[in-house]
């Protein structure tokens, strides 16, 4: 019998914790699905001197309605796996976000 593999986010006190795969370097920014129970980010900006994780931070920022700042790197800076924290998104925006991301993956 198979395992379900973990979802990609839960909640902390009203802030968001999402686990993230990031493939740097892609033709463009865009949600590409889930990876090894994470949601896998293509990012157009390259891995060098944090260009990559800046890219990140300001397309999970605008996804999710939230100031640059309220996005946070906790674990994996230097890794393609990442957890961020997103500092009390809407709920209702989180839903129709994640939905988006299913219907485009």
């Amino acid at each position: 019998m198979s395992q379900a593999a973990p979802a990609p986010y839960r909640w902390v006190a009203g802030d968001l914790i999402l686990s993230v795969h990031v493939q740097p370097g892609a033709k463009r920014t865009q949600v590409a699905g889930l990876h090894a129970g994470a949601v896998k980010i293509r990012l157009q900006a390259r891995p060098v001197e944090g260009a990559a994780n800046a890219a990140l931070i300001a397309f999970l920022a605008e996804q999710f309605g939230l100031p640059r700042k309220a996005v946070q790197i906790l674990q994996g800076e230097s890794s393609r796996e990442k957890r961020l924290r997103l500092r009390t998104p809407a709920p209702e925006r989180v839903a129709a976000v994640l939905q988006s991301w299913v219907l485009q993956a």
